[in-house]
């Protein structure tokens, strides 16, 4: 591999100078984000009420297609109270992908229920609907109206496909597959703000087919408001509860504190709604220059016998993070020592969910695929260009 015209590449792309730093994902701030976060601090609204959070709640639900959004702390806390406003608790299993972030087993394990950790599939990098139909035909008992473990004999409550580096999944697939095992589908889009995929012909935003999903706005995301998050969901009764319990579940009440059921203090601040608005106006000029990257990527590694990982036919990511796969983990090791030591941020896919000591007790499928891209793949820098 030719390292040294690689990381020229990269410099080239990002117009470094010699020895100075490229990381794997910055924000960039060049639109109202300090005109709106004055706005905010001089309406002094700055908590988890204020004109910001509204508008930036329409403004999402409008760009992903969805009806309705409720804004949240973080993507961590979308995905958590998602999860906890459908039911799922200590007497059910929720299956999901080992190759993650840790938060999405985290989020299920919050609501005392156990990840079970299924395949993903080598182009997509996300959960498989072939190793999701294959597990739930060996492992489950499909009943009247939901769907046991016969190992565990707990209920398969839910499941949550993650849209790795915004490359989405087979959604559609995975849905059919749901509904036939009556499994509630709830998508983890926290990395693909901005990812498309054909749906009968129309452009259509991830996130849209589980009955809600989960964004992530934090700092090396596509567009950061700091932390921050959202759910998105069709289902009007659904955004109401999680508005309500994402808000303590405080009962409407000018001045009297009466909670009705279990709530969180998960609602987005004001002040970092005002910093996510900003960003999400500029978010179709940051996919546009991400997109320049990425085919700058792809051509290099076209050249020389570089795997990239490409848009999935019939899909348009946002490439959050660009990925290459390698050829074995020896050469990834070397790639990562030596791109890093020459001032270029890359890093690994992270360490499979399974294998951190509070979910190795959980049931997986082998996972084969998943180690397998473990060993190889690499993301390079992928920030949007400052000229765009």
């Amino acid at each position: 591999m030719n390292l040294k015209s690689l990381f020229n590449l990269v410099k080239e792309l990002y117009d470094t100078p010699e020895g100075g730093f490229i990381p794997l994902h910055e924000p960039r701030f060049l639109g109202n984000e300090k005109k709106y976060l004055n706005e905010c601090i001089d309406s002094g609204f700055v908590s988890s009420v204020g004109e910001f959070v509204n508008q930036f709640e329409r403004e999402i639900a409008k760009f992903c297609g969805s009806k309705y959004a409720v804004a949240t702390s973080n993507g961590t806390s979308a995905l958590h109270a998602i999860l906890h406003a459908i039911g799922v608790d200590q007497d059910c299993e929720v299956i999901t992908q080992s190759l993650s972030f840790i938060a999405t087993s985290n989020a299920i394990a919050y609501t005392g229920a156990t990840p079970v950790y299924v395949d993903v599939d080598l182009d997509t990098l996300s959960l498989s609907p072939t190793a999701l139909e294959e597990f739930l035909h060996n492992n489950a008992q499909k009943l009247e109206t939901h769907t046991i473990n016969k190992h565990t004999h707990k209920v398969i409550k839910a499941c949550v496909p993650m849209h790795t580096f915004g490359h989405p999944a087979r959604i559609e697939e995975i849905a059919k597959i749901c509904k036939e095992w009556n499994i509630i589908l709830v998508e983890d889009s926290a990395e693909s703000l901005g990812s498309y995929f054909l749906k009968n012909g129309v452009q259509t935003h991830t996130g849209l087919e589980g009955v809600a999903s989960a964004l992530s706005f934090n700092g090396n995301k596509t567009i950061t408001s700091g932390g921050g998050g959202a759910i998105l969901t069709d289902d009007e009764a659904l955004a109401k509860k999680l508005k309500h319990i994402t808000t303590t579940a405080k009962a409407p009440h000018p001045y009297e504190y009466y909670h009705d059921m279990l709530g969180f203090n998960y609602r987005l601040p004001n002040l970092n709604a005002a910093l996510a608005l900003a960003q999400l106006e500029q978010l179709p000029s940051f996919l546009s220059s991400k997109l320049e990257v990425a085919k700058s990527y792809e051509e290099f590694c076209g050249k020389n016998g570089i795997e990239f990982i490409h848009a999935r036919e019939g899909t348009m990511p946002n490439f959050w993070l660009n990925a290459i796969k390698l050829e074995d983990k020896a050469q990834r090791d070397d790639f990562l020592t030596q791109s890093n030591a020459n001032g270029i941020m890359t890093r690994p896919i992270w360490y499979l969910n399974h294998q951190n000591p509070m979910y190795k007790h959980c049931q997986n499928d082998g996972l084969k695929n998943s180690i397998y891209l473990q060993d190889r793949i690499v993301n390079l820098p992928s920030s949007a260009r400052i000229k765009i």
